[in-house]
């Protein structure tokens, strides 16, 4: 099967990797957050990353040490171009994921509501500072280090954020330990931040050992459901999520009457389509439903940043 550059084929240069993958306490090793010094310091940083040639996308995650991720896909990346069919995935060395790109060219592509400005009476958490006034938490020149928390409680809005997930090629892709994060909406329904660049959700087509459930990766409702297309992007780039919710409705009593509602884009790209949520995702599923509540932003050990973060009230 052809689809446009040389495809990996059995004896082309394919390093299995399953016995150093497989196995064995979780990798230690350096986390860049600063793309320049990551292509200075790691080779494998310039090789990894999102490729096109014709009718074909591939992308390409880095393993640690000359080690590869290799998902082809046909007709292009996903969320441009992709047929949704199953891509053609292998574990390779640099002289693999070469042959993989061989008559490709390499695209950083850019979310189309990257830089996003608020509009009129939005609360605008994260600008040029952090607004203390609205947003309990750190940070520096405009990017925000979670945890974090708002000040107010919110019902129904509209959210904008953008994110850069940490480069941390030696912790295990498909592992939470990989730029783990989150955004927990009225601190109960969790949109998904983490590394899983290269991944598609079905275990099939996934060649390192899965080490999380695939609901726990990026742009997903965290344990409840994955997102329609896997959008995220190779670490150190800015990602977006635009997010519309609208909160459980209740009755005079405290019954509810409706579930929260939720639509994502990530990267521009709708991921889920008004998803009706029966109550919170992961831990936020142990608290009960509440008409309005505060938005989290979740620390959970890794340098991811946050920035352009706003809200619009409906």
């Amino acid at each position: 099967m052809k689809f446009g550059c040389l495809f990996l084929i059995l004896g082309i240069s394919i390093t299995i990797l399953a016995s150093s993958l497989a196995l064995g306490a979780k990798p230690r090793g350096p986390i860049w957050t600063d793309p320049a010094e990551a292509a200075r310091e790691d080779p494998d940083f310039s090789i990894q990353g999102e490729y096109t040639g014709k009718k074909i996308g591939v992308q390409v995650a880095a393993l640690g040490e000359g080690n590869f991720h290799v998902s082809t896909f046909k007709g292009g990346l996903p969320g441009a171009g992709w047929d949704k069919s199953a891509p053609v995935a292998a574990l390779s060395d640099k002289a693999g994921a070469e042959v993989a790109i061989k008559g490709c060219q390499k695209v950083h592509r850019q979310s189309p509501t990257l830089g996003e400005n608020p509009p009129g009476g939005a609360d605008v958490l994260v600008g040029d500072t952090i607004d203390p006034k609205l947003l309990k938490g750190k940070g520096e020149k405009g990017v925000l280090s979670p945890p974090a928390q708002t000040v107010k409680e919110y019902g129904d809005f509209t959210m904008h954020l953008e994110f850069r997930l940490p480069y941390k090629p030696k912790s295990p892709l498909s592992s939470q330990d990989r730029g783990n994060s989150g955004i927990y909406l009225q601190n109960r329904y969790e949109v998904q931040v983490l590394d899983s660049f290269g991944l598609v959700y079905e275990r099939a087509h996934v060649k390192v050992q899965v080490r999380s459930d695939p609901r726990q990766w990026c742009g997903c409702f965290y344990r409840f459901k994955t997102a329609d297309v896997p959008m995220c992007l190779p670490p150190l780039a800015w990602q977006t999520y635009d997010i519309d919710f609208t909160a459980p409705r209740f009755d005079a009593e405290g019954k509810k009457t409706a579930n929260a509602t939720i639509t994502v884009l990530h990267n521009g790209v709708k991921i889920h389509d008004a998803v009706q949520l029966p109550k919170g995702t992961g831990i936020g599923g142990t608290r009960p439903e509440v008409p309005r509540g505060p938005i989290i932003f979740q620390g959970h050990g890794n340098p991811v940043g946050f920035r352009n973060v706003w809200i619009l009230e409906k």
